[in-house]
């Protein structure tokens, strides 16, 4: 992919004078958007915590390098074939999403079965067993979830640097977190800076789970009418995106095969 258009000398976008060209003025809170926007296309570490059952360290060591390689000279390629505005508005593009969707939905579906979400984000698919309402409560999301992503980075890094003071301290050095704390600082305070709205509405959303856990889990005694309406508000869905429980298709789909035999 990368030989062909560079192969006859079409690296007009590649040389430094063009390459690095901006569309817009510098500014910090620009380059502090830029690097939080590319980390999230290499986001992929953080997925194998998620899909992964086991080999978890084969699967780090091998995915993530190869991976790396493939998307820089994947991303290499389609420079050398278009200019910077032919690619943020190509389709290709929506790759970005693609992890995040495979990902961020079984978290949902998985909470809604255990009680802390409306139990349609437990449902699927009658036919084609797909999370729809999962899928569909994570693309509505999608726009801010980088930025408290990387929030809860920090807070993770964080913790290691406080874990090496307890009774079981971490084997990794204390360099590392605190340059991927400073790192993350930088991206956050500047991000806030350069995007108060998007990152205003990411902290509401985030904050938004206590009350909502609160009134919809630690709550038990809810009226009766209450909970009627979240019942006819399930069937409804139900009847829209025509939605089971998992152990009900699965039940289903047995008896389909035992009246055919």
């Amino acid at each position: 992919m990368l030989l062909c258009p560079v192969s006859p000398g079409h690296f007009y976008w590649l040389e430094p004078e063009h390459a690095f060209h901006s569309l817009q003025p510098y500014d910090t809170g620009r380059i502090a958007l830029t690097f939080l926007q590319g980390s999230f296309d290499y986001a992929g570490w953080n997925f194998l915590n998620y899909v992964t059952e086991e080999n978890l360290p084969r699967a780090i060591f091998i995915s993530i390098p190869l991976v790396t390689f493939v998307y820089v000279f994947a991303n290499i390629a389609y420079v050398t074939a278009m200019s910077p505005q032919e690619l943020m508005a190509s389709m290709f593009l929506f790759i970005r999403v693609n992890g995040s969707l495979f990902t961020s939905q079984p978290l949902f579906f998985a909470g809604a079965r255990e009680g802390h979400l409306p139990h349609l984000l437990a449902m699927i698919h009658v036919n084609r067993c797909t999370p729809i309402p999962a899928l569909l409560f994570t693309v509505m999301y999608i726009n801010y979830v980088g930025f408290i992503n990387y929030l809860f980075y920090g807070v993770t890094v964080a913790g290691q640097i406080v874990l090496r003071t307890r009774t079981r301290p971490t084997s990794v050095s204390s360099a590392w977190p605190v340059i991927l704390l400073i790192f993350w600082a930088f991206l956050l305070i500047f991000s806030l800076y350069s995007e108060p709205v998007v990152c205003g509405i990411s902290l509401a959303i985030m904050l938004s789970g206590v009350p909502l856990y609160l009134f919809g889990v630690y709550w038990e005694n809810k009226p009766k009418s209450f909970n009627s309406f979240v019942a006819k508000l399930t069937h409804f869905g139900q009847k829209l995106f025509m939605l089971v429980y998992p152990s009900e298709g699965r039940e289903d789909g047995n008896e389909d095969k035992e009246e055919a035999g």
